[in-house]
């Protein structure tokens, strides 16, 4: 009779086990189809998105089509320096180095150019003379095919060092360390990364060069790219769902706000001399500058809003699952104090990371201001501010935003029962060993 309830309990529990297994497999495929099918979205996004962002893009007349080839410095041929007068005893010196260098890649892979380097005293920037093993790029100064060159011209100049190599390896390092570390999550991580460069470069940038509307691209563009990020590194659950409804909802009060804002500050988009250029390209519709520092603002803002969003969102599930359910009331209370603590650090994030990527025109306006409220009023300073205001606006809605949507989608009206409190089986033992 033990043999038969052992051998009943056996069975029993390897079909719960064989039913688990069926039932987690099932949730798995659901995964691996929402995966696929957001990567399968993402291409046609990409495709389509850059066909009809890319047309009218205009052709700059005057741009640089010289040919440019990557090659390698294999023998200094001569060096000559050239001194100038400035008056009275001051002079400085210039210096041309001819030297011949080997093409690496490309059509003309194999070849050997002879290019010249000129260092102008009268330019600011000098470039490091060159040395045998360098890399570089050479820029076609004549239509040079072998035979025909021209004695006493070399036809290539010096155009910059090849830095992507180092750029390169640094990547690879980066991309390994996140596989090393995240490994499956690492690796969501590094193709939601890649989509959403695609996006900027393949998508919302053409569609600026073609004259559309920025303001709608660049919504579009930040829309995309928070739904694809959450589905492939999160997943379709309902921790995505709020993280991307809080983070929809803090990037476009962020991007209201620029739009309320440009009333009262009277902006141009006229910033420095890039933005001067943009207006001059030959586009049907001239180029908004005002709709490029919105865009800026949301694309900017976009990352640090999704990552708070995301963190609450991840908490507070998290808390749910640890008490077995919790109130709406208790999650959003819990997300409100979770808030607080993140609010500070991202709003130090985004002040700190806009003030170091135009800290070389921050020093030189301070520099060249003596008025401090004059400095306060420049544009650029203004718009510098503005971007980091509007930033942190979004991340102090995102914060009770996504708190709100978290209570409502993870909540429950029903009190969890507290960890102590004894389970329905403990309760029926209880009496009989009462008796």
């Amino acid at each position: 009779m033990a043999d038969w309830k052992d051998r009943e309990k056996f069975l029993t529990g390897g079909a719960k086990k064989s039913a688990f297994r069926f039932k987690l497999g099932k949730q798995e495929r659901r995964r691996v189809l929402i995966y696929l099918a957001t990567v399968v979205f993402s291409f046609l996004f990409l495709f389509f998105g850059n066909r009809i962002a890319s047309g009218g893009i205009p052709t700059v007349e005057g741009a640089d089509r010289a040919e440019v080839v990557k090659a390698e410095v294999i023998a200094i041929l001569s060096r000559e320096s050239q001194s100038y007068a400035l008056g009275g005893a001051q002079t400085v010196t210039g210096t041309s180095i001819t030297f011949s260098a080997q093409v690496v890649s490309g059509p003309r892979k194999g070849q050997v150019c002879t290019a010249v380097q000129t260092n102008d005293p009268f330019t600011p920037m000098q470039q490091k003379e060159i040395a045998v093993g360098d890399k570089v790029l050479l820029h076609s100064t004549a239509a040079l095919t072998g035979a025909d060159e021209v004695p006493g011209a070399t036809g290539w100049m010096l155009g910059e060092y090849v830095r992507t190599d180092a750029l390169a390896a640094l990547l690879g390092a980066f991309l390994a360390l996140i596989l090393l570390f995240g490994r499956g999550k690492g690796l969501n991580t590094i193709v939601s990364l890649g989509f959403t460069c695609a996006a900027v470069f393949l998508v919302f940038i053409p569609s600026i060069l073609s004259g559309r509307n920025i303001y709608f691209w660049s919504v579009l563009t930040c829309v995309f790219v928070i739904a694809m990020t959450l589905l492939i590194v999160a997943g379709a659950d309902r921790k995505s769902l709020a993280s991307a409804l809080g983070c929809t909802g803090g990037v476009l009060f962020a991007g209201f706000l620029t739009v309320f804002m440009d009333h009262f500050l009277r902006l141009t988009g006229f910033l420095n001399e890039e933005s001067t250029y943009l207006s001059y390209l030959g586009t049907e519709k001239p180029i908004d500058l005002k709709a490029i520092i919105f865009a800026a603002i949301i694309i900017g803002a976009m990352g640090a809003i999704m990552d708070v969003s995301m963190s609450i969102s991840s908490s507070l599930w998290e808390l749910r699952e640890k008490l077995g359910g919790a109130s709406p009331e208790l999650l959003f209370r819990s997300g409100v104090t979770i808030g607080r603590d993140i609010m500070g650090t991202m709003a130090n994030t985004l002040v700190l990371a806009y003030i170091g990527s135009s800290l070389s025109s921050v020093l030189l306006l301070i520099a060249y201001n003596e008025s401090m409220l004059a400095l306060l009023n420049r544009e650029k300073i203004v718009v510098e501010i503005l971007q980091s205001l509007t930033g942190s606006f979004g991340i102090l809605i995102a914060l009770p935003l996504t708190s709100l949507i978290c209570a409502f989608l993870y909540g429950e009206k029903k009190a969890p029962s507290s960890p102590d409190a004894p389970s329905a089986e403990e309760e029926a033992a209880q009496p009989a060993q009462a008796k």
